[in-house]
């Protein structure tokens, strides 16, 4: 498993941005993603940091049996812990704890399960189009530890106690989809995005859910819309 990152920008609030499905870091700019926010680049305000996915040995792997996957998306966990992130305070110069997280579609699940399990390392999470329950993405065998803590619908609904109060004061979730085509089926984004904010609210975990309307789809034009009209605001 070969992976690589590349980044964008020269300044500003760093952010760690996944590919839709499978994909790889050179596809946020190349589907216009840096182009919909070019005047925060160039005005020193943001800077992205682009990583592959490993989904083709994971998630996206049907083959294997969903704990076997996600014993795999460890593995790319790992990764992100051990070379992405030392390679970000590299380029910052030194330790950042403000990092900021994005994706789109399958990104929006790495982005928003990589915050709230690294809530001190990025407190920010921007999903675009996501789904955030493992399970509904045609998995089979049985499943175990490694899916329970890889899933987010799964441990946020069991978190409670001293880690729940925690995450409560460090994380900050923006949710964000469309009910146009394919947020419903066969992508089921429209109905985790509002399922997963209920769950946060009940948990009391900071978030914000915009829906956008019936011609919003599930592809990269509205997200580089649905970019441009929130990111200003973070960086």
């Amino acid at each position: 498993m070969s992976l690589g990152a590349i980044r964008y920008g020269h300044w500003g609030r760093p952010v760690l941005v996944f590919p839709s499905e499978a994909g790889r870091a050179e596809d946020f700019a190349a589907n216009g993603m840096v182009g919909a926010v070019q005047g925060l680049v160039d005005a020193g305000r943001v800077s992205f940091f682009c990583v592959d996915s490993a989904d083709r040995w994971t998630w996206s792997d049907n083959g294997k049996p969903t704990e076997d996957r996600a014993h795999g998306h460890q593995v790319y966990t790992a990764w992100l812990e051990q070379a992405v992130i030392p390679w970000i305070n590299d380029e910052l110069g030194g330790e950042h704890h403000d990092l900021a997280t994005l994706g789109v579609s399958m990104g929006a699940y790495h982005a928003v399960h990589f915050s709230l399990t690294h809530a001190h390392l990025a407190p920010l999470a921007i999903g675009l189009s996501g789904n955030y329950d493992v399970t509904t993405w045609h998995g089979w065998g049985e499943q175990g530890d490694a899916t329970y803590f890889a899933n987010p619908t799964a441990y946020i609904s069991g978190m409670q106690g001293e880690h729940l109060a925690w995450l409560r004061s460090h994380v900050s979730v923006l949710l964000v989809v469309g009910q146009g085509p394919f947020e419903y089926e066969p992508t089921g984004s429209l109905p985790s995005s509002t399922a997963f904010a209920e769950l946060l609210a009940h948990k009391g975990i900071p978030h914000q859910l915009d829906l956008w309307g019936s011609d919003s789809a599930h592809d990269w034009p509205w997200w580089q819309r649905q970019l441009a009209h929130h990111l200003p605001r973070f960086c």
